[in-house]
């Protein structure tokens, strides 16, 4: 399950820079503008940018449209995977990032806002990227193509937001 990050895996190894991040748009939105470059995790460093870029959209949309940028992002990143997973040789490139952001932004954007239930998003999100549970696990190995990258993780966020639930209706915490 976890051999996608064995350091033998060329999608873990690989290691693109700052300069590569900025060399195209593709690149720059992938990369989450040089997030997916920060090591070691590249896939946590991109989803703790993506939290705090979420808590700034908390303040500036509508709750109610909360969800929009997580649509975007998941659209663009759709495109933006995909190329720059062929620029580099390897499709779901560790600093490929823009799967983390979109999942992260539509997982909080059904939660309550505020810090404590976006750390709990963040959190529980990244278990769920990381184990990979069914579908995201069919998906991370069969589709690999800058949809498929994106899909896995919108289903490690629905598995995140299930946890959510369930800790919610078990301890009565506003988490959902």
């Amino acid at each position: 399950m976890l051999e996608k990050y064995s350091s033998s895996n060329p999608a873990y190894r690989l290691r693109p820079g700052f300069r590569f991040a900025f060399s195209a748009p593709s690149h720059a939105i992938a990369l989450f503008f040089g997030a997916g470059c920060l090591r070691p995790g590249p896939g946590t460093w991109g989803s703790l940018a993506a939290a705090l870029v979420f808590l700034f959209f908390e303040t500036l949309i509508p709750a109610s449209l909360l969800w929009v940028p997580g649509v975007l992002a998941f659209l663009i990143g759709v495109w933006a995977a995909g190329r720059t997973g062929d620029d580099l040789g390897v499709q779901d490139a560790g600093a490929i990032v823009i799967d983390e952001v979109a999942a992260v932004w539509l997982l909080l954007a059904v939660i309550p806002p505020g810090l404590l239930t976006a750390a709990a998003g963040f959190a529980a999100f990244r278990v769920f990227d990381i184990i990979k549970l069914p579908p995201a696990s069919i998906v991370d190995r069969k589709l690999h193509t800058g949809f498929g990258v994106m899909l896995d993780d919108l289903f490690a966020a629905l598995w995140a937001w299930a946890a959510l639930w369930a800790i919610a209706r078990l301890t009565g915490l506003a988490l959902v």
